[in-house]
């Protein structure tokens, strides 16, 4: 049973404050026409607030900045909670699989830190997480491991959430 991730409605999201924002990877794309190139670009971004919330953005234009500017938009948008433990780690391994990419997350003891990869480093920073492992199969395109890891973090669930669905203690 696999869980979508939930994202926060807009009027939950507008009400954040503390959000900041970290661009993983802007590409350039050519189009050749008559009278030569024609560049556009992409950017991908992740915003939260360090706390438990974080959302992931990606924005196109013929201009960087115009293109920064419609990746945070778009990140504060798609905002989503994530489920930690109060030890700053996540509750429980998953897996998480977007296209070509696979990505598993893992929970690490206290003072471990993050040790991921920049894209996936950069949710997890922002999510507010201070410990875990992660490892990525497959393709490694920084768009599609964070679409994973999004994956990966909506399936997460609290020994409570358990406790209530199955109506045993664990």
């Amino acid at each position: 049973m696999k869980a979508k991730p939930t994202y926060l409605d807009t009027a939950e999201s507008a009400e954040l404050e503390n959000i900041s924002e970290i661009l993983i990877k802007i590409n350039r794309s050519a189009a050749v026409v008559k009278g030569g190139r024609r560049f556009s670009f992409s950017a991908l971004s992740v915003a939260g607030n360090r706390d438990g919330i974080v959302g992931h953005g990606f924005g196109k234009a013929r201009q960087v900045p115009a293109a920064i500017e419609k990746a945070a938009k778009d990140a504060r948008k798609h905002m989503m909670r994530v489920k930690l433990t109060p030890e700053g780690t996540i509750p429980h391994e998953v897996t998480g699989i977007f296209c070509g990419s696979q990505l598993r997350l893992i929970p690490a003891s206290p003072g471990t830190g993050i040790i991921a990869g920049a894209s996936v480093r950069a949710v997890c920073e922002m999510a507010g997480i201070k410990d875990i492992l992660t490892k990525a199969y497959g393709s490694t395109n920084p768009v599609n491991l964070v679409k994973a890891t999004f994956e990966a973090l909506g399936q997460l669930r609290m020994r409570e959430t358990v406790e209530e669905l199955r109506g045993v203690k664990l």
